[in-house]
């Protein structure tokens, strides 16, 4: 982002403009940031702020780097170490490398009690890690003296546990507390009464929540609403009331309820009243006291560093004693008391020498998206404590020797001091799989690189696949990747940039997808070397598919994902857990093809129809064009075998497609302005031909109602600049598919409107045909391909016209389609888009949308930014942990968090759940039955087999979807005389196949009962 002139470089942050929108954008190009302590939580801060893209950073440090900082720092290196370089300057040239526009500064002055703070002034947002809490409380103090409050921000990570502290000043106002889209709801009836009850349409959900302000416009009756501010109270999710409507003309109908976005103002108060009085944020109800017990003891660690000038040693039980004391004297101080957990302080006593990368990852996201909030005011502050801990992490470790947790001079130190060096050596020694390679999977490479996953020397790997290539908007969040990277793969450049992190590590790098068809790669045998999958996708249907090949293979599955500030961690582990399959998110509401097509109510409608246009014309026609001419070779060809009386699916089209075939650029510009007729002013007055504007239904009520709105033909100019990039971008998209070449100048508005001016405009002739109504009404296939005898006739004509005139020829047979592309703004797909449905939007007096909500609906964009990515990576990091530790049921995490808010709820994952067959025969989705065969083993020989193995016999048989044995069915009952291997026709190299079975239900009438899946295995088992 150019701070001089404010434009804000859509090609690199066009998915955090969706998050933040560009007022924040603008204030963060004009904000400075001081960060002191660049230690593992301090380079995770920094790295995503400087991808946020604020005006300059200083990152401040006095420490020079040593052999602990490279389990911690991802951007320090051996050679760092062995100079013993400041560890700001030692990193300042990766973290300017993250982003351009960010000037990166550094600072090795010393910073203590004694320290004039005046420098401070220069920034808007401070950060403080490692910093002792005395000065902590000092420059807390200082920033808020100032006539303009700065913000402040203190963080640390000792071990297994971590703080956040905010102050944003006495009175922060934010401009959108939580970066919802403001919610537009259609009304069905509004009561004349004291207060109004409005209910909405077709009982739609509101979304509302009581205190939140609506106004309203369109309302037919009781129009005194249009316009005016109301504040709601929910009454039901279809429901809400306003003020009194008692005195107000009758509702009659119509109107729509707009969603006021308000400013909310939020109070700090500073560190010393906030460390006797805490206000926590509660992150894991199973542990309601746990954010106090973890204040208490680490502000116990505090003064235990003030009294020593160092942390405690670890395993030292002197020390460990000492901190338990301190914590208990520490408690009687605060004002909200909770008892002190003595399990927490042993831990950090223990662990609080060492570092966690993935606390640090995760709490880094965290702690950068707070920095952001105070420098834009959006989106809701924290207020004002963030505790955590994992000492679940431990659990497994209370007899371990302290040896084990001692320093051996290598880079996994800090993680030694936290989980041992036995967890160490287990890390080392996994095999990981990582499917996808974007923004959580660049960030989950970086974590494993500290964590020291597959470095062990006979065991261990990282297999990583994503078929993506590098682009200029993956830089704002996939960190691994730089400017020289565009266009690169995605898997290669990021295992090239872990060995940099960790040149220990093994990495082996594909460029597939994870899908059936590739499943000869990714076979069972493979799932079976893999110790722990990890998702790092962007689709549901990808991640239902690798979980079941998860539970297929009895292997752990780590999935994540964000949407915006919006992230989820899942935890999925056999025989503990449910699957990600066990549970199902409702689908997406489609949009009614007759809502679509001709009554657009809201601007996701437009913005749909027109990417329905952009498909059919410039992607989906061409391609079925090129389909038949390579179908059938030749005109001649054609033509012969229609005239005999052949069918030819497809030929109406394509024929009268080869007949309007432009010579020309001016013939393109025709095109478009025949289309732009078409769309924008005869369909409108064809629906007010065929409904005209006081057409009433059945009931009497009016057809044109809310949510329906009538047209309003679009009489075409050229000095409209919507009207102009129509014709621009659709005369360019026809020129690319029927290979017209055309000059710069040749766009000018002059030259188009003098090309225009010759073009002859073909007259509306209302048509009788039926216009759909029907919501539930589904779309019909894209094209009618089936030819009736009348068009034949037609086309028969046309392409005998095509051969005389010399239009027919080879090179015509050949159209180029257009695939959509999003984020290339120079090839015009987004201008048509924007343009017609805009156009559109105003025909039906609709509000229309700028460029980019456009491009983010019609592209499908899911808005992202680094700090939620940081934050789910990290999180999975330590769930991977567990997995490795072997832990309980009980102390594994799921997390759905939402930053913007901010609210981060932990919780446990679903237990597996049994499914009951009868009696003592039960079944969860880890189970699987096995059956081994022979090479004439029947169906009736299996049917016996899975009866002597597991006490029930199966009723039926299924192959995916082919039924093997149903008995009913006619024939069936033949089949369990033929061998399995004729059933089934296994190819060479299988050697085995899952089937589905089911079982006679205990009572007549009742449905089969489902089974595990059963293993069937072609040859006896190998002993």
């Amino acid at each position: 982002m150019a701070a001089d002139n404010m434009e804000i470089d859509d090609s690199l942050y066009s998915r955090q403009r969706y998050v933040l929108g560009d007022n924040a954008m603008h204030q963060m190009a004009q904000s400075h940031v001081f960060l002191s302590g660049i230690g593992g939580l301090g380079v995770e801060i920094a790295k995503n702020i400087i991808l946020a893209g604020i005006k300059a950073l200083t990152i401040h440090d006095t420490k020079p780097s040593e052999t602990w900082d490279l389990g911690a720092n991802f951007f320090l290196h051996e050679d760092d170490v062995a100079s013993q370089r400041n560890r700001a300057k030692a990193t300042i040239l990766q973290l300017a490398e993250l982003n351009p526009y960010v000037q990166v500064n550094t600072s090795n002055d010393l910073l203590d009690e004694n320290t004039d703070l005046g420098f401070l002034q220069n920034y808007q947002c401070v950060v403080l890690t490692e910093t002792r809490l005395s000065l902590q409380k000092k420059i807390n103090d200082f920033c808020r003296s100032q006539q303009q409050p700065i913000k402040f921000i203190s963080a640390d990570v000792y071990g297994v546990c971590c703080r956040v502290f905010c102050d944003f000043g006495d009175h922060f106002e934010v401009s959108d507390p939580n970066g919802e889209e403001p919610k537009e709801i259609f009304i069905q009836s509004i009561t004349q009464s004291s207060p109004g009850i409005v209910t909405c349409m077709d009982n739609r959900n509101h979304g509302l929540e009581t205190g939140q302000f609506v106004t309203f416009r369109e309302i037919n009756g009781m129009t005194e609403l249009n316009n005016s501010m109301q504040q709601v109270t929910v009454l039901s999710p279809y429901s809400f009331r306003i003020g009194d409507t008692s005195n107000l003309t009758p509702y009659l109908h119509g109107g729509i309820a707009m969603q006021l976005k308000m400013p909310k103002k939020f109070t700090f108060e500073n560190m010393e009243t906030q460390l006797v009085n805490p206000q926590c944020l509660t992150v894991d109800f199973s542990k309601p006291e746990a954010p106090l017990q973890i204040h208490t003891a680490m502000l116990a660690l505090d003064r235990f560093q003030e009294q020593h000038k160092r942390l405690p040693n670890i395993g030292c039980l002197q020390d460990a004693d000492e901190l338990l004391r301190l914590a208990i004297a520490v408690n009687e101080t605060l004002k909200i008391k909770a008892a002190v957990n003595q399990e927490i302080v042993k831990w950090l006593s223990r662990t609080a020498r060492g570092c966690l990368a993935p606390l640090t990852a995760a709490f880094g996201g965290i702690i950068s998206q707070e920095a952001l909030k105070a420098l834009t005011g959006k989106f809701s502050p924290l207020q004002q404590w963030l505790y955590y801990d994992v000492t679940e992490i431990l659990q497994n470790l209370e007899d371990t020797s302290s040896d084990q947790f001692q320093p051996r001079g290598d880079r996994y130190d800090a993680l030694r001091a936290c989980i041992g060096e036995s967890m160490c050596q287990k890390l080392s020694n996994l095999n990981v799989f990582i499917v996808g390679c974007g923004a959580i999977g660049c960030e989950m490479l970086k974590n494993f690189a500290l964590l020291g996953v597959a470095t062990g020397r006979e065991r261990g790997v990282i297999t990583i696949t994503d078929p993506d290539l590098i682009e200029k908007s993956n830089l704002n969040r996939q960190f691994l990747f730089r400017p020289q990277h565009i266009q690169k793969p995605k898997s290669y450049t990021a295992a090239s940039a872990t060995l940099v992190i960790n040149p220990q590590i093994k990495i082996d790098s594909h460029l597939n997808k994870v899908c059936p068809s590739t499943e000869n790669i990714y076979s069972d045998n493979f799932y079976t070397q893999v110790d722990v999958v990890v998702t790092a996708l962007d689709n549901v249907e990808a991640r239902r598919y690798v979980d079941s090949r998860c539970v297929s293979n009895q292997c752990p599955l780590l999935d994540s994902g964000t949407m915006g500030t919006k992230g989820h961690t899942e935890v999925i582990v056999p025989n503990l857990t449910e699957s990600y399959n066990s549970h199902r998110d409702p689908p997406e509401e489609e949009i009614p093809f007759c809502t679509l097509k001709s009554f657009p109510a809201l601007i996701e409608h437009t913005i749909q129809w027109s990417r329905d246009k952009f498909e059919s014309s410039f992607s989906y026609k061409p391609s079925m064009y090129n389909k038949f001419w390579d179908s059938y070779k030749s005109t001649e060809n054609v033509l012969q075998r229609m005239q005999t009386g052949e069918s030819l699916e497809g030929s109406f089209q394509a024929i009268k497609l080869l007949n309007r075939w432009p010579t020309d650029w001016r013939q393109c510009v025709s095109l478009a302005r025949v289309k732009f007729e078409k769309y924008f002013h005869h369909k409108a007055v064809q629906l007010l031909h065929s409904f005209p504007l006081d057409t009433k239904l059945k009931d009497g009520s009016l057809f044109w109602q809310s949510p329906k709105r009538p047209p309003c033909p679009m009489q075409f100019d050229i000095n409209d600049e919507l009207h102009y990039s129509f014709i621009l971008s659709a005369a360019r998209l026809f020129a690319t598919i029927y290979k017209i070449p055309y000059m710069e100048q040749d766009q000018s508005k002059e030259f188009i409107s003098r090309l225009l001016s010759e073009v002859k405009i073909p007259k509306f002739t209302p048509s009788a045909k039926q216009i759909e109504t029907d919501e539930n009404v589904k779309k019909s296939d894209q094209a009618k391909l089936a030819v009736s005898s009348e068009e034949e006739r037609v086309a028969i004509d046309l392409l005998n016209k095509a051969r005389r005139t010399g239009v027919a020829t080879k090179n015509r047979l050949h159209m180029i389609p257009v695939s959509f592309e999003k984020d290339n703004d120079s090839n015009g797909h987004i201008d048509f888009i924007t343009a017609a449905s805009n156009i559109r939007a105003n025909m039906y007096s609709i509000d229309t949308a700028d460029r980019l909500k456009t491009k983010r609906i019609a592209g499908r964009i899911i808005p992202a930014i680094a700090t939620a990515t940081a934050a789910v990576s990290g999180l999975v990091a330590l769930e991977l942990i567990k997995i490795v530790g072997g832990l309980l049921f009980k102390e594994y995490r799921n997390c759905f968090f939402n930053l913007a808010i901010p609210v981060i709820v932990f919780t446990e994952p679903a237990a597996v759940k049994k499914s009951q067959i009868r009696n003592e025969i039960s079944f969860t989705i880890w189970d699987r039955w096995t059956i081994y065969g022979r090479e004439d083993f029947t169906l009736l020989n299996f049917i016996n087999a899975v009866k002597e193995t597991y006490s029930i016999e199966p009723t039926m048989v299924v192959h995916g979807v082919k039924m093997l044995y149903v008995p009913v069915m006619p024939g069936h009952v033949k089949r369990l005389k033929l061998t399995m291997q004729k059933l089934v026709k296994p190819t060479s190299d299988k050697k085995y196949v899952d089937l589905t079975v089911s079982f006679a239900p205990e009572f007549d009438g009742d449905e089969d009962l489902p089974g595990p899946p059963v293993r069937y295995y072609f040859r006896p088992e190998e002993n």
